[in-house]
């Protein structure tokens, strides 16, 4: 049987980020086969450009694009702490010598993790492929993603 592990990352948040690129890298370097589904804030992992940043086709977009700052400024989903929640966990994983949300990306790139973006999610955001980081494999739509994932686990995070 093949090891496969398929995470569907639909939050932003720096926490739930972390946990789905410590389980992604954790996998794959014991020889899984590892598939990530970007959709709707979990976008913001994927963005090219850094920061708060007008990205998308119309104004409503734009703004959206605007609040989806990146991994840099992504909040923590309880004590964010108006921003300063993920700069204390930051530390806090230096100081443990724990891979920070920043160098877990950067390992899952190296590991070669399947990064895949929602097609739906990008249409209503006014998203394109070209707003990513180039290691975005592919756009899909949810019935490519379940055939992709098939006969593996499957993670929603």
């Amino acid at each position: 049987m093949e090891k496969k592990l398929s995470i569907i990352a639909f939050s932003g948040d720096f926490d739930k980020l972390t946990a789905v690129f410590t389980l992604a890298t954790g996998a794959a370097a014991v020889g899984y086969e590892v598939n990530l589904f970007f959709t709707f804030w979990g976008l913001d992992a994927l963005k090219k450009k850094q920061g708060r940043a007008f990205i998308g086709g119309n104004w409503l977009t734009r703004i959206f694009g605007f609040l989806m700052g990146g991994l840099n400024v992504a909040p923590n989903s309880r004590f964010n702490f108006l921003g300063i929640g993920p700069k204390v966990f930051r530390g806090l994983m230096r100081k443990n010598n724990v891979a920070t949300l920043e160098e877990l990306v950067e390992a899952a790139k190296a590991l070669g993790i399947n990064f895949y973006a929602c097609e739906m999610a990008m249409h209503v955001l006014g998203l394109s492929k070209d707003d990513f980081i180039p290691e975005v494999k592919d756009v899909l739509g949810v019935a490519s993603f379940l055939k992709l994932s098939d006969g593996g686990q499957t993670l929603f995070i």
